[in-house]
């Protein structure tokens, strides 16, 4: 974790008013740092920042709608304003749709609002705060990913992700290309790129049927935003270590 990551520390989280995304908020500002909340909800928002600022987190509000592009450049708007800039952005903002979910019966544009969300809203919200990051001295990319996403687990038969995903999965293995595309990208730039795998956490996207809380989904996320400037990047991390593509 790096030493000299102090009070002056911005991140934002997307998708920080509830669950893991609350958490990655709550434990990276544990750490003295300033954390912008995305939320698209604005009124769950407001709630979070209140809570977080109960528990002595220094929080501030971020309307963020990751599909909408005005609500996107706002958001690099007011980082700059409120916070003067940015340093580790936690892109954990995502939709799960149903599951399981057969490919022969997937509502094709249901799919398409999948893929805006876990994967064109990544791209969306990363592009809109680089210029920040780039002026920051220790900056990083942390992105939410799943074990269900990596090819090589769900074509191992030793290995049970939950059933067939003909939605969800995949726009978390397109997720996984995107970030090596910009791990390969910025390198060189100080800039860490990698994703994240929280684990099956009990949130609202799967009913409260995970087997992890959320706070322990939330411990890989904080990882990577505290990484070393020789830490990783490019890569697929949960609690153990790396998970294979």
């Amino acid at each position: 974790m790096l030493a000299d990551m102090s009070e002056q520390t911005i991140a934002l989280v997307t998708g920080a008013n509830k669950g893991i995304g609350y958490e990655i908020a709550a434990g990276l500002g544990a750490l003295g740092w300033r954390i912008g909340v995305g939320a698209r909800d604005r009124e769950r928002g407001a709630e979070a920042v209140a809570a977080l600022s109960a528990r002595r987190v220094d929080a501030f509000a971020v309307p963020l709608d990751v599909t909408d592009d005005a609500d996107v450049s706002a958001a690099a708007r007011l980082l700059e304003e409120r916070g003067g800039g940015l340093d580790v952005l936690v892109n954990n903002a995502g939709a799960a749709g149903g599951w399981p979910d057969e490919p022969t019966s997937l509502d094709p544009a249901a799919l398409l609002r999948l893929v805006d969300t876990n994967v064109v809203g990544v791209i969306r919200v990363t592009n809109a705060m680089l210029p920040l990051l780039r002026r920051s001295a220790h900056p990083r990319i942390v992105n939410q990913s799943s074990h269900v996403g990596s090819l090589t687990l769900q074509t191992d038969p030793a290995v049970d992700l939950g059933g067939i995903s003909g939605g969800y999965a995949p726009t978390k293995t397109f997720l996984n290309a995107v970030t090596v595309q910009y791990a390969a990208e910025l390198r060189g730039t100080g800039i860490l790129v990698n994703n994240a795998c929280p684990g099956y956490v009990a949130t609202d996207l799967n009913g409260f049927s995970g087997t992890r809380t959320a706070e322990e989904g939330a411990q890989v996320a904080i990882r990577l935003a505290t990484l070393p400037d020789d830490g990783p990047t490019g890569g697929l991390f949960d609690d153990g270590g790396p998970v294979p593509w």
